[in-house]
């Protein structure tokens, strides 16, 4: 049983990634194969030269006047960001080396928190207390 849904499974995606390989193939953003590559930073090698220039963590006055939609999605991209610096930290503490620019980090936390905010003060200003509460409860599951 264990086996035939294995092999389902590994035949479904043979037969799913050969109908879209020529679509893969042309596409930029299907660069990496392996789901694991989302975790780690692939493109920059310690022996690069130039320092690199990452951008600065969301302000709550932008937060704002994001959508709901917007700010779930946003949570997710800042989520992902995490656990790859998260990975790329271990991994690099593992092997003794520096993790470079440690700021990031925080950088990601901040806005996370600053989301959070945003979210909760949408909640309060809920005039329907049951759908306040809701809010809230969906807001520090996060």
């Amino acid at each position: 049983m264990l086996a035939a849904r294995l092999f389902g499974r590994t035949f479904l995606a043979a037969a799913k990634s050969e109908s879209s390989a020529a679509a893969a193939a042309s596409s930029a953003a299907a660069r990496t194969l392996n789901p694991l590559e989302q975790f780690f930073e692939v493109d920059r090698t310690p022996e690069d030269d130039k320092p690199v220039v990452y951008g600065r963590g969301w302000k709550a006055s932008e937060l704002r006047l994001k959508s709901w939609d917007d700010l779930q999605k946003l949570w997710y991209v800042l989520l992902k960001e995490k656990n790859m610096l998260m990975t790329q930290r271990q991994m690099l503490n593992a092997q003794n080396l520096r993790f470079p620019n440690p700021e990031r980090i925080s950088k990601v936390r901040k806005s996370m928190c600053r989301i959070k905010h945003v979210l909760t003060e949408r909640a309060i200003d809920e005039a329907d207390p049951r759908r306040s509460t809701e809010m809230k409860r969906m807001i520090n599951a996060l």
